[in-house]
């Protein structure tokens, strides 16, 4: 299935993490018509043990998938205390299928909960319905919304526990 896929920890300003969030953007413009996603992300965000941040990269070495996760701490867009949450998961057209955005995931999740986060959540939209699929056959649910698109429509927002 992934042969010859390894995952890799990156600093979020890395120039193939830079590159692969390039290509979300322009993947977030064409669904919604024309706004990338303008939440602000800073590198320190994804440092390590607050977060962090994972590449896969193919058997070529080149860059095919991303995620990463950053703490957040209860405050007025609506996260709370011990959350971890998931940003920039995208894995290009060409590597989908594979199931690198699960196991992305599952070690994200893994990795969140051993720096003692207690839920993941996430911010997706109703235009990226294989991403919904995704997270609600990996145990995810429907939660209050949350952070930037809070008050967007098309905004949706799922939790899970990781404790």
């Amino acid at each position: 299935m992934s042969h010859g896929i390894n995952l890799r920890p990156v600093p979020y300003d890395h120039p193939d993490a830079v590159k692969l969030n390039d290509q979300v953007q322009l993947e977030y413009q064409a669904r919604y018509d024309g706004e990338g996603d303008v939440t602000f992300l800073d590198p320190d965000m994804f440092a390590p043990p607050r977060g962090l941040y994972l590449l896969a990269y193919d058997a070529a070495d080149s860059p095919v998938a991303s995620g990463g996760w950053r703490s957040q701490e209860e405050n007025e867009e609506g996260y709370s205390d011990g959350d971890a949450e998931l940003k920039r998961m995208y894995v290009i057209p060409e590597a989908r299928g594979l199931g690198l955005a699960r196991r992305i995931l599952a070690a994200l999740e893994s990795d969140a909960r051993e720096a003692g986060r207690t839920r993941m959540v996430l911010e997706t939209g109703d235009q990226q319905p294989e991403a919904i699929a995704l997270y609600l056959s990996s145990g995810y649910t429907m939660s209050a919304k949350f952070g930037h698109y809070r008050f967007y429509d098309s905004s949706r927002c799922m939790a899970k526990p990781l404790r």
